[in-house]
């Protein structure tokens, strides 16, 4: 059994502050072919879907399809300020290698 992502408090909080919920938002983290490793996080404000896996705290929702579910066992959504910009950010222990941006791995 693979173990579902985790969400930080942090990356909670941000979508409070950006209002996601009050506006019927959940934050979706997809997995997609592409990118410069082979796969490519998509992180967005959605709808939440009937088969998405559903995190929730403080109010707020993440959601994962199912076909992206594989890829983020045991992954860790956070959010992070930085000198580049503020985003949401994937640790995945699934991803043998990235690259620079952050954005795409391979497995």
């Amino acid at each position: 059994m693979n173990l579902p992502p985790k969400v930080t408090p942090r990356a909670f909080e941000r979508l409070t502050e950006i209002g996601a919920a009050a506006s019927g938002k959940a934050l979706r983290v997809a997995v997609e072919g592409g990118g410069c490793s082979g796969f490519q996080y998509e992180i967005k404000l959605d709808d939440p879907a009937t088969d998405d896996l559903v995190l929730e705290g403080a109010g707020e929702k993440v959601v994962v399809d199912s076909t992206s579910l594989p890829f983020l066992a045991g992954a860790t959504i956070d959010f992070t300020e930085e000198l580049i910009g503020a985003r949401f950010v994937i640790d995945n222990p699934n991803a043998s290698s990235s690259c620079g941006c952050g954005t795409s791995f391979s497995m």
